[in-house]
């Protein structure tokens, strides 16, 4: 209930405040596990994006988050999951993986940080294409382009989903990871000439 407020809540203060084009909304599934991966270039990013998707979008967030007071209530409310960036979070794995288990949306940021231009790059890690090797989910690329000044113009894009071939006989190396990475960015950066 408070995440679908909260989504109405976003419809109104971007309408208001940006102009925002969005474009491929019928790419969307709208059932099954699902891995939603944008580019990250503000903290009001997945406000923008996922207030569109026509079903919740549980969200991986950096754990220094959860220690803001009103902040840490409002984001568990609307599904988020703390994560530790930089090490190996056994307990945000499994979130994942259970949430994709159960046919949910989830969240990530493959760069793991905000740059600071929508056209700059930031090294992705590896963590998105690695569950959707594990759950066999699709993974939904969106990309958002713009600089959130008010009442400038944006543009979020959403791509067709794509999924990554699990090779059961053959485990993926930190290399061959870092590429399908690599590979997820470029295609969500490819979205700005929809």
């Amino acid at each position: 209930m408070f995440y679908w407020f909260m989504a109405r809540l976003c419809r109104i203060f971007f309408s208001l405040f940006f102009r925002v084009e969005y474009k491929g909304l019928e790419n969307v599934p709208e059932k099954g596990p699902l891995i939603v991966c944008c580019n990250h270039i503000s903290l009001l990013d997945m406000f923008l994006f996922a207030h569109r998707i026509p079903r919740k979008v549980y969200f991986m967030a950096k754990k220094e988050l959860f220690r803001i007071p009103v902040l840490n209530t409002i984001i568990k409310a609307l599904g988020a999951f703390p994560v530790n960036r930089g090490h190996g979070d056994l307990n945000a794995a499994k979130t994942t993986l259970q949430l994709l288990n159960e046919g949910k949306a989830v969240g990530i940021f493959p760069e793991g940080t905000r740059s600071k231009k929508s056209k700059t790059r930031v090294k992705p890690k590896s963590g998105a294409v690695l569950f959707a090797i594990e759950s066999g989910a699709p993974i939904l690329p969106v990309g958002i382009f713009g600089d959130y000044r008010v009442f400038s113009k944006m543009k979020v894009v959403y791509g067709k989903p794509f999924s990554i071939e699990r090779n059961d006989g053959e485990k993926a190396g930190k290399a061959d990871l870092q590429k399908m990475a690599e590979d997820l960015m470029d295609r969500i950066y490819s979205l700005e000439r929809e």
